[in-house]
């Protein structure tokens, strides 16, 4: 990138300053040399707002090249977990140089976040929690608040002399309380913990149970090690909840809209090659039947209407079953009962669909056998593709599999497969009413 002058610098700090999210858009996709140039131009706070929110792979290549005067600045205005996402991505020799830059007490708390995978609750966290003694007056907690403005407090929590969670307070409470009474009286149990290891999926699935503000983050003595602040919270329901729209259709769950080209065909080929496997398994049930559709050829017009209805009736139960897993609704113990559902909610769809089908197809061919083949057809796959939506992510999640990650293409081969089969079947063994 070309040297620039006084007001273009000016312009493009105002833009960091004023506009970060959209600072982020543009640059993720930008080379990191021009990214650290420009970054290198703002004011370390700003820089810092922009680079947390590109991401990890980027921030981390912007950090490569960061001038190390600012570089230090802007690493101790981030979040110390986007900090920790970024630097865990460098080259161990690169990371270790960037952490000796550091305060020794924040080149502590960044080696401890790494330790933790970005989707557990402590690469979550904020470890920045302030503790206190339930004996504490509410004026020294506040006062002590009051030194840490730039760190955003819901609740308040007090420790006991092991570190252990003794309580927390709500902000709120503290602000109108007496200022001589003791934190301990106005202490209640913490509605939730999690443990560092946690799962993203678990962490979200608190916040839907608790509806949560923050939530502590403990170790396996139940320390308090941080807390998942609010806005933590609402990112990772946001990414939870979306990554099995994409993972269910082999994308990853790691792609980004502005993920590089390279990234994404490597992340989706292997699964389009596993999909064009199942396609040529559906054309070979197909091909058992070439002499029956070459002696009726109303049959291969009519083969995609019976795998059509198949397969988004297939995808309706998948849709319902995957979301009751997500949310934690349903268990491996429901699965009889929500199979059971979705059998005769096809069955009684399948029914309906197949008279209309019927008749369509009487009043286009003429014959009685073809209308009654594709109607009983109908029923079937469509009873059979109920039973599979609902069973493929149960089956899944029992042998401790990602639903999302091939429910998709799995209900995709069954619902062509058996509509084919139970067609062409039919069809065949009725040849003599076509």
């Amino acid at each position: 990138m070309a040297s620039v002058d006084g007001p273009t610098q000016a312009l493009l700090r105002h833009f960091v300053h004023h506009h970060p999210v959209d600072a982020a858009t543009n640059l993720d996709v930008h080379p990191p040399a021009e990214v650290a140039r420009i970054l290198s131009m703002a004011p370390a706070r700003d820089a810092a707002v922009v680079l947390a929110r590109l991401r990890s792979e980027q921030a981390a290549s912007v950090l490569e090249v960061l001038p190390k005067e600012g570089g230090t600045d802007v690493l101790q205005a981030m979040d110390p977990g986007r900090a920790a996402a970024a630097l865990s991505r460098l080259d161990r020799d690169v990371r270790m140089a960037w952490l000796e830059r550091l305060p020794a007490a924040m080149a502590k708390e960044l080696t401890e976040l790494m330790h933790y995978d970005v989707d557990t609750a402590g690469g979550l966290m904020d470890p920045r929690v302030l503790m206190f003694r339930p004996d504490s007056l509410v004026r020294e907690v506040l006062n002590r608040l009051r030194t840490h403005p730039e760190t955003r407090v819901y609740d308040v929590y007090a420790v006991d002399d092991e570190g252990r969670i003794a309580g927390s307070a709500p902000l709120q409470e503290l602000a109108v309380a007496d200022p001589k009474v003791k934190l301990g009286t106005l202490l209640r149990p913490a509605p939730a913990v999690v443990r560092a290891t946690a799962s993203k999926s678990e962490v979200v699935e608190v916040l839907e149970q608790q509806k949560l503000a923050s939530l502590p983050v403990v170790d396996f003595d139940g320390r308090l090690l941080g807390v998942i602040r609010h806005g933590a919270l609402v990112t990772a329901a946001a990414e939870e909840a979306t990554v099995d729209l994409q993972t269910m259709v082999g994308a990853s769950k790691d792609e980004r809209a502005l993920s590089p080209i390279s990234f994404a065909v490597r992340k989706r080929l292997p699964w389009l090659h596993i999909n064009l496997a199942t396609a040529f398994l559906a054309a070979a049930v197909v091909g058992l039947f070439e002499g029956t559709i070459a002696r009726f050829t109303a049959l291969a017009v009519l083969l995609p209407v019976v795998a059509g209805q198949s397969g988004n009736t297939g995808a309706q139960a998948l849709a319902v079953t995957m979301r009751g897993l997500a949310l934690r609704e349903v268990r491996l113990r429901h699965w009889f009962g929500i199979a059971a559902k979705e059998v005769t909610v096809g069955a009684v769809n399948g029914v309906a669909i197949g008279i209309v089908t019927a008749l369509g197809v009487f009043v286009w061919s003429q014959s009685v056998g073809l209308a009654g083949v594709i109607g009983i057809a109908m029923v079937m796959s469509m009873v059979i593709a109920g039973f599979a939506g609902a069973s493929v992510p149960m089956i899944l999640s029992s042998l401790g599999q990602d639903p999302a990650q091939a429910s998709s293409i799995i209900l995709t081969t069954v619902t062509d497969v058996m509509g084919f089969l139970s067609f062409l079947g039919l069809a065949t063994l009725a040849a003599s009413l076509l």
